[in-house]
């Protein structure tokens, strides 16, 4: 039996729905009044509307107010051009770009025919793009605003929908909050203005954006090239394996590589077009080694010096290394500790690394980036997960520069979840210049008769161990996200004294912005960063274990961050290896310990 919400929810939808919504929400409808068991389906896709959070919508597509479809986008789109119209006025521009994924032009489509009917330009790219050449493009057109449809490396039942502002970094107060109260107040279809495809094209409130944009856009990546020489002599030297993982990567990163003088480039042919069913991979993930292994099949019998993957917007980079054999795969961390090293020894080494250089990382992301940052005199800032915090940071430099204050030279941002930014062109994690960055640091080592594991053991040799992992659990439903409550609470009220047989020494608390010595309880004012619901424990021998509920989804993340740095520089090759693997035998402790410390406190 459908309550009476339900069903007002139910016809207010239908009244927007095109012919194919309308359809699927009648056969809901049916199902459930057919058999009760069915009811659950229709009302978890109408119970609720679909959130749209400080980084916009995601959900599973489908019929529904609690689902990604064209009248949910089309009530998002209609929030924001008000909020645009309030902030820039009629003929602002808006630039929309969307991915592989399922229905994402469809979604781009009606976001810019609402954008047109409320006066605004609509930039909508011709063809499937990535989210950084949508950064890009909202600064190198001077647009209000960014539109990209996108679920990233979800599932294939996914999409989403990500805003950004004119700095072309994702939204951040006070236009968050402003654009969710706009979203929030429309109501219904008919607080909606669209205007047909084909006649806002006509007018020129839809503008079409092509292949001049990726020229541009790949142009723009020129002044992060460190050893252009380098590269174009010897860049053919370079056997590259890349996956696109049936997104958008392959429109514009194999001419970006050709162009920085990479010629040896090898397209894994069945996952080289876009394809939101993904039909070669359960999840587009290049985090994870199951979505690799077509192309590590692919370099074995080429015997390829390095694979590189990028997710289905292409924003994020995982890579793999030939090695002793075989290929090892690199992890977020260790990749972003390699960009690190490399831009800083190149840097100094052509006299060009600058006095008030400065990394962004996150309090998440390895600490052998600022152990190699802090030796070539480079500042780290550190900003709460999500890029649009770098973005922010960003922003703030080049503010400061321009209003004639002390300020900073942005060489490198970096998430430990596969997403990294070289360069100025975008504020958003850019896997197609980053995808460049890494194959000329891997060209400068080959030439050195290293590989990129190589590097990494020195870093490690030079700047301590540091290895880290995360575990996520899943607590499903409202008793689960009243279980990460109780959680984080009782982590808070009474944190643990050791962890792993290792003493805590502080506990950092992002939400209070305080520093508690566990020994004492004595407070001293955290790290001043954005409130949020995160717990950092200081281990007594440097090492660290962060507890992060996720905002938008009944999980729980814990990061292992262990470290050793004893006895630097080790110099002994069978000394190093025992270090790492006392490493990995602590970091697993941790993992234990810290499992069953949640599972407990929880009440699991």
């Amino acid at each position: 039996m459908m309550t009476p919400d339900i069903c007002r929810r139910v016809k207010e939808f239908a009244d927007s729905a095109d012919a194919l919504l309308l359809k699927e929400t009648l056969d809901m409808v049916l199902d459930a009044a057919m058999d009760p068991a069915r009811a659950a389906v229709l009302e978890d896709a109408f119970y609720c509307d679909l959130e749209f959070g400080t980084g916009g919508l995601r959900g599973i597509m489908g019929a529904g107010t609690n689902r990604m479809n064209s009248v949910v986008v089309a009530r998002a789109t209609q929030g924001l051009a008000s909020y645009v119209l309030r902030a820039a006025g009629p003929g602002a521009s808006v630039v929309i770009a969307y991915d592989s994924r399922l229905n994402s032009q469809v979604f781009a489509r009606e976001a810019a025919c609402v954008l047109a009917g409320n006066g605004l330009t609509a930039c909508l790219f011709s063809d499937v793009r990535p989210t950084p050449e949508l950064s890009f493009a909202v600064r190198h057109l001077g647009a209000t605003a960014g539109i990209v449809i996108t679920a990233s490396h979800n599932p294939k039942e996914y999409n989403g929908y990500k805003v950004s502002w004119n700095d072309g970094g994702q939204v951040i107060a006070p236009h968050d909050k402003a654009i969710i109260a706009e979203v929030r107040g429309v109501t219904g279809g008919a607080s909606v203005r669209s205007m047909p495809y084909d006649e806002a094209l006509a007018a020129g409130r839809i503008r079409l954006l092509g292949p001049e944009m990726d020229d541009a856009f790949i142009a723009a990546m020129d002044a992060v090239r460190m050893r252009q020489a380098l590269t174009q002599e010897r860049g053919s030297e370079l056997k590259i394996v890349y996956t696109p993982l049936h997104g958008v990567g392959a429109r514009v990163v194999p001419k970006a590589l050709t162009r920085w003088g990479f010629s040896h480039l090898i397209l894994e042919p069945s996952q080289s077009e876009p394809d939101g069913n993904f039909p070669t991979t359960k999840s587009p993930n290049p985090e994870e080694q199951a979505a690799m292994e077509l192309s590590l099949q692919l370099a074995r019998r080429e015997q390829a010096d390095i694979i590189l993957a990028t997710d289905p917007d292409a924003d994020r980079l995982g890579i793999a290394v030939r090695h002793g054999g075989d290929y090892q795969l690199l992890t977020g961390n260790q990749t972003g500790a390699l960009l690190a090293w490399y831009i800083a020894e190149t840097l100094r080494e052509q006299g060009r690394l600058p006095g008030n250089g400065v990394m962004i990382t996150t309090i998440v992301t390895t600490g052998l980036i600022e152990a190699v940052a802090s030796a070539y005199g480079i500042s780290v800032d550190y900003c709460l997960t999500g890029f649009k915090w770098i973005a922010s940071l960003m922003r703030g430099y080049e503010e400061a520069a321009a209003a004639g204050r002390p300020s900073k030279t942005f060489l490198m941002g970096c998430e430990e979840s596969y997403g990294y930014l070289v360069g100025t062109h975008a504020r958003d994690k850019d896997a197609v210049v980053t995808a460049c960055v890494v194959a000329e640091m891997a060209l400068w080592a080959k030439t050195r008769g290293q590989t990129l594991v190589d590097v990494l053991f020195d870093l490690y040799a030079r700047y301590g161990v540091h290895l880290e992992s995360q575990l996520s659990k899943t607590m499903p439903g409202k008793a689960g996200m009243e279980q990460i409550a109780r959680l984080m609470e009782s982590l808070r009220s009474d944190p643990p004294r050791s962890i792993g047989g290792l003493e805590v020494r502080e506990i950092v608390d992002i939400a209070s912005n305080e520093v508690i010595e566990a020994a004492t309880g004595a407070r001293k004012p955290g790290p001043g960063l954005p409130a949020s619901n995160v717990l950092s424990f200081e281990l007594a021998d440097g090492s660290r274990v962060v507890a992060r509920p996720s905002g938008t989804e009944p999980k729980i993340k814990f990061y292992f961050m262990v470290v050793d740095k004893q006895g630097l520089p080790v110099t002994d090759t069978a000394a190093l290896t025992a270090k790492m693997e006392a490493c990995r035998a602590k970091e697993q402790r941790l993992r234990t310990d810290f499992d069953a410390l949640a599972a407990a406190r929880a009440g699991s």
